[in-house]
């Protein structure tokens, strides 16, 4: 049997507690879809609920944490000695809006807990060395918890968790998110959709990227790619997959995920195969990025 520390043990209470609230509101957004007051304002009251108590838990747990938080930003930690190295939580309160805004079972919350090292400064700020040591996402209605941290592997409930063992991509399932019309990275997609559809079993895209990269962490995708996302989007999701025994990178091949917001992640068997495909997107869109 897994054995959770008390760091994930914080993490679950927290997320278990913003989830029951989540779960009232979903319900409702079922039933407000025909009102005239509409869902979008209610989605946002939900989002902001969940994100006020996982703050509330998680501060309370660690007050010496920082936090960077989709909907309130950054709030400075306590815990560093002069401000140089710090932690922080990187908290998503609701991954997978757009389902829960329309009723679709299907979305996530998201926790990491984030090492930094100030190295200097930028015309835009500080330069981070950031080290993501432990994650958890929760999908409330499997009432499914992936978690896990550095070193210590990744596990769902209590099961080990591994990526797939499948050795070639014509057997595999890659999951994607898709950028909506006239953002930036449309175009580059449909350029690299046909690519992979040509050389694998199939392409899902479900929306919500923390459980995208949970399930790559458990073997049920074989790989996942997306650019445009956000640090609370991909913190826990990296860590799982790792952990899990699956390589994680830019699509580009870097290594600066949480800056880029480019995520590629798979096996070490396919992820350079992947790779090559998106690459070949690269080649016949020489003025897109």
């Amino acid at each position: 049997m897994a054995i959770k520390s008390a760091l994930i043990n914080v993490m679950e209470k927290a997320a278990r507690k913003a989830a029951r609230g989540l779960l009232r509101d979903f319900g409702e957004v079922e039933n407000l879809q025909v009102s005239k007051k509409g869902p979008s304002d209610f989605v946002s009251a939900a989002d902001l609920k969940a994100e006020r108590l996982l703050r509330r838990e998680l501060g309370n747990a660690r007050p010496g944490f920082g936090f960077l938080l989709e909907e309130a930003g950054e709030i400075p930690a306590s815990d560093g000695p002069g401000g140089d190295d710090f932690t922080r939580w990187v908290v998503d309160p609701l991954d997978g809006t757009t389902n829960f805004l329309h009723g679709i079972p299907h979305f996530s919350i998201s926790i990491a807990v984030e090492h930094c090292t100030v190295q200097g400064s930028t015309v835009q700020g500080e330069r981070l060395r950031r080290e993501i040591v432990a994650g958890l996402i929760y999908d409330p209605l499997r009432d499914e918890i992936f978690w896990g941290e550095k070193g210590a592997g990744a596990f769902v409930n209590n099961r080990r968790l591994r990526v797939s063992a499948r050795q070639s991509l014509s057997d595999s399932v890659i999951a994607t998110g898709i950028p909506v019309q006239g953002w930036a990275g449309h175009d580059i997609f449909l350029a690299e959709l046909p690519e992979i559809m040509q050389v694998c079993a199939g392409v899902h895209r479900a929306g919500s990227a923390a459980l995208d990269l949970a399930y790559v962490a458990a073997g049920r995708y074989e790989g996942y790619w997306e650019r445009g996302l956000n640090p609370w989007d991909i913190a826990a999701g990296i860590l799982l997959v790792r952990e899990a025994g699956g390589y994680v990178t830019e699509i580009s091949g870097g290594s600066d995920m949480l800056e880029s917001g480019s995520v590629l992640a798979a096996s070490e068997q396919l992820h350079g195969d992947i790779a090559k495909a998106l690459s070949r997107a690269q080649t016949k869109q020489p003025n897109k990025t």
